[in-house]
């Protein structure tokens, strides 16, 4: 580790499925320490890669070097390394935070029990749960649920962190209270946050990176990317019955409704006229342009 920053290279991952689903074409990605985002919709690949990346599932063809460690071959030194949380944890049923957070501490081979418990207690706190560590983790609120899954996945203090889509399904409140959480845990480690929520990649990632149909298709900062498209994104307020003729006019990367009316964002290097204003982009726009 080079000045105390961590490196992960992802070079040409490939991955084809049984059924011929290709999840993953040529990745190549370079992720320094820090939050760094994998952004895309559902069925991109974002899964395929983390559960790669995890040691879950072996690529077809590419190579992964971690902090110098071919994880390939090496798959159990990266292990010791790798916290990871998947979109679905599941808990046991009727054990509290407590015992679940002890029980997975053993398996990852911390066996004094004074050690765990000082572990433990620690987590519980950092996670904020540290008062409702007696309660049936299934009992918890999905927020609750995902603390304890982070607080699982810090366990032997790992530096490289993998959440797939970590705030899906959470009410507002939950959803900042796990990006303060992330954003704490990533300062001197990679969390790879995995998620199709744009606002989750404008919140916590200084990179990222968009994919879509196993393909990396954007690569950079939120912000460089905003910039490339200012200048260039127009709204109007149409009619609903409007939408199929503007689609087929100009280039629409999205359409809501604001106020019972639809309104469309284009993109144009141009004025477009016809009762267009420009617009402040957003990621939302880079997304949307870079998966049509």
């Amino acid at each position: 580790m080079e000045n105390n920053k961590l490196i992960l290279e992802i070079k040409d991952l490939s991955k084809t499925y049984s059924n011929g689903v290709k999840a993953m074409d040529n990745v190549t990605i370079t992720i320094h320490s820090g939050m760094f985002g994998l952004l895309g919709p559902n069925g991109a690949g974002k899964s395929s890669l983390m559960r790669t990346l995890a040691t879950l599932q072996e690529p077809d063809s590419g190579s992964i070097v971690f902090d110098g460690i071919d994880i390939l071959k090496n798959p159990i030194e990266l292990r010791k390394r790798l916290g990871y949380l998947p979109q679905e944890f599941g808990v046991y049923p009727r054990i509290n935070a407590y015992e679940l957070l002890d029980h997975l501490s053993i398996l990852k081979g911390i066996s004094k029990k004074n050690e765990r418990k000082e572990l433990v207690e620690a987590l519980l706190n950092r996670v904020n749960l540290y008062e409702f560590r007696k309660k049936s983790v299934n009992k918890f609120s999905g927020g609750m649920k995902q603390r304890v899954g982070i607080a699982q996945a810090l366990i032997g203090n790992p530096d490289l962190i993998i959440v797939d889509e970590p705030t899906a399904g959470l009410d507002p409140g939950e959803r900042n209270r796990f990006y303060n959480l992330l954003a704490d845990i990533s300062e001197e480690k990679i969390v790879i946050l995995s998620t199709h929520i744009v606002a989750d990649v404008v919140e916590l990632c200084q990179d990222f990176v968009i994919m879509n149909i196993g393909k990396v298709v954007y690569n950079g900062t939120p912000n460089e990317a905003i910039d490339e498209m200012k200048g260039r994104i127009w709204s109007k307020s149409i009619n609903k019955g409007e939408i199929k003729r503007y689609e087929a006019e100009y280039n629409v990367l999205s359409k809501k409704m604001i106020g019972g009316q639809p309104v469309i964002s284009i993109l144009s290097d141009y004025n477009p006229q016809n009762g267009f204003d420009i617009q402040e982009p957003s990621l939302e726009e880079v997304f949307f342009n870079n998966i049509k």
